[in-house]
């Protein structure tokens, strides 16, 4: 495995975002309870076609055989705290890149994940150097509170983001919103860019 990619944001003078407070411990924040894992029924879907040239499936050891690459990158959550100096390790988000072949028309992506939980990001956030696949933090494994056993992580963005026990994304010629973008579930924001402070969408009765 190479050296570790090195999320940019941790070369700014000031690594905390605005409103944001830095953290000692990683607070665990869900919705409803842990997931089971099964490694003998896990799956991980890449669809749908057109917008992919197949849709790609893999199972918990094809997925665990990929390239590996680790990441060192600050986590922000809309919550206001900021965990500083992750070392994540797992699967860039550009690996599945090398199993299916993505529509130039696909501009976003949806992140599928247990118990129909999701979220919504553009193909540039998701496909960033720093984007990954998680399986470990800080060299021990997940835990199945943080995301067990694979949690996408997005530096650049807060980490609702970073969505927990993921199961396939799908790719969308427009955006729309996920799990906790829905009206219905808090109305944040569908970017969610921390250093511009994009917690709720505009005109949200929830918060601003």
């Amino acid at each position: 495995m190479d050296e570790p990619i090195i999320s940019s944001d941790t070369r700014r003078e000031n690594r905390i975002p605005p409103r944001q407070v830095i953290t000692r411990k990683w607070p665990v924040l869900h919705a409803g309870e842990v997931p089971p894992f099964d490694p003998a029924k896990w799956n991980f879907t890449l669809f749908p076609i057109p917008l992919v040239d197949k849709v790609k499936q893999f199972t918990w050891e094809e997925f665990c055989a990929l390239p590996r690459v680790k990441v060192f990158a600050d986590m922000h959550c809309v919550t206001r705290w900021s965990l500083l100096d992750n070392l994540w390790e797992g699967v860039s988000t550009r690996e599945l890149l090398n199993h299916v072949t993505v529509s130039g028309r696909a501009k976003f992506a949806m992140i599928h994940c247990e118990y129909g939980f999701t979220t919504n990001l553009p193909l540039e956030d998701f496909f960033a150097t720093d984007a990954l696949f998680a399986t470990h933090h800080n060299g021990e494994p997940l835990t199945p509170e943080h995301g067990y056993p694979l949690r996408l992580v997005i530096p650049r963005l807060y980490a609702w983001k970073s969505a927990k026990w993921v199961r396939g994304v799908e790719f969308m010629e427009e955006d729309r919103p996920g799990f906790w973008e829905s009206w219905d579930h808090g109305g944040y924001h569908m970017r969610g860019d921390p250093w511009v402070e994009e917690r709720f969408r505009p005109n949200n009765p929830y918060g601003g």
